[in-house]
């Protein structure tokens, strides 16, 4: 998850958009649940841009004393549900580790942000599908003050956000798995929390099956997602709409159909040659990034805004540019793409395919740092996307992959 949040610093250049896109035929079953991309939740003092929400209901376990929390962001860059803890009224039991202490981590995201809390258990529906005791991070400080070591910028809020919670829906089947598990190495994630007083909580070793896991992996319909967003003017939208269903060909209504597979390589990523056929620079596809975030100006030789805007792109006028997405397998795809004047966007559009701007910093695995492709939210507009989670059974065999 990418979160670089724009919409209070766009002007108004374009107007008012003309709505949304061209819409995909809706899908129906117990397995497809809406989505939609607006201006977030009503608690934000500044409407967000290009996220991506889906709305979660939280249960205490084994009880019809539930709770529904809308604009939880859709994440294919994370795995697991995260609630912001104000948005929470559930009183729901803690994880604890192999000795009993309650369980809490820190998260730390692309961007720099990191989110601190406990870990809680909860059953969970979205749409159709439903799983019972996940382990789930419930965001906030006020069971177990953070940990000195757990960095970044906090998110302690909605606006720190753009969302009340997270839906990561990634392709792994848990949030960190094996590294987490064992005593040396551990990446920190987890802690265990002897009491409620200031350094109480200490990095553990948590096994695998009481980490946050992936919901995905824990429902019917369990091996992946499929994202199908409707298209976006260039002038962008105030809206648009869109559904999400669970299951990679397991259900008449998510079958791959002509989409191209890519496979990941080692670490986890598929490649991207900038311009179409070529340097390659490791790149994932995020809907938790609304961006298209890669390279850096001299590459691209795109000009960067100034101001509060640095962080994207303002060329003079649209720049019409193309790339090749490839799988480990050589499997490649031509995909076109647009950058747009980041300080000409509409200021009452909330929805753009071709908001776009550097990122030189990206890291494939622990010892290389190389720039970079995070396909974000623009990329996944007009477009059906799959998502196939780590080992799962697949028709085009198992995961992980990306499809489209």
């Amino acid at each position: 998850m990418t979160r670089r949040l724009i919409a209070a610093l766009l002007v108004s250049f374009f107007g008012c958009g003309d709505g949304g896109g061209g819409q995909a035929t809706p899908l129906s079953g117990p397995n497809v649940v809406a989505v939609v991309v607006d201006q977030g939740p009503s608690s934000l003092d500044k409407p967000d841009t290009n996220g991506l929400y889906v709305t979660v209901t939280l249960c205490e376990p084994g009880t019809s004393n539930c709770q529904t929390i809308d604009h939880m962001l859709v994440d294919t860059g994370s795995v697991g549900v995260r609630v912001l803890e104000s948005e929470l009224t559930l009183t729901l039991p803690a994880a604890q580790d192999a000795s009993g202490l309650a369980l809490a981590e820190c998260v730390q995201f692309v961007d720099g942000s990191s989110a601190w809390g406990p870990v809680k258990l909860s059953d969970i529906q979205v749409g159709g599908e439903a799983a019972s005791m996940l382990p789930i991070q419930v965001i906030g400080s006020q069971s177990y003050p953070m940990a000195s070591d757990c960095t970044g910028t906090s998110i302690t809020n909605p606006d720190s956000l753009g969302a009340n919670g997270i839906l990561g829906v990634g392709v792994s089947l848990n949030d960190c798995g094996a590294a987490c598990a064992q005593t040396f190495l551990n990446p920190g994630l987890y802690y265990s929390c002897a009491s409620t007083q200031a350094g109480a909580c200490k990095v553990v070793a948590v096994p695998v099956d009481r980490q946050v896991p992936n919901p995905v992996a824990a429902f019917p319909d369990n091996n992946g997602v499929m994202i199908r967003l409707s298209s976006v003017p260039a002038s962008g939208a105030p809206s648009v709409s869109g559904q999400m269903v669970f299951g990679v060909g397991t259900q008449a209504n998510n079958g791959l159909g002509s989409a191209n597979v890519f496979l990941f390589d080692p670490y986890g990523n598929v490649e991207t040659a900038f311009p179409a056929g070529g340097t390659q620079y490791p790149s994932y596809l995020d809907t938790g990034t609304n961006g298209l975030f890669f390279l850096d100006s001299t590459t691209t030789n795109l000009p960067l805004c100034t101001g509060g805007l640095s962080g994207f792109y303002c060329p003079t006028s649209t720049e019409n540019l193309s790339a090749t997405v490839v799988g480990s397998d050589g499997t490649s795809s031509v995909v076109d793409f647009s950058v747009a004047n980041a300080s000409r966007l509409a200021a009452r559009n909330f929805a753009f395919g071709n908001l776009a701007g550097p990122m030189p910093g990206f890291s494939p695995n622990a010892s290389l740092q190389l720039p970079g492709f995070d396909w974000g939210l623009p990329f996944f507009f007009g477009r059906t996307v799959f998502v196939a989670i780590e080992g799962q059974t697949t028709p085009a065999g198992p995961g992980p992959y990306f499809a489209f």
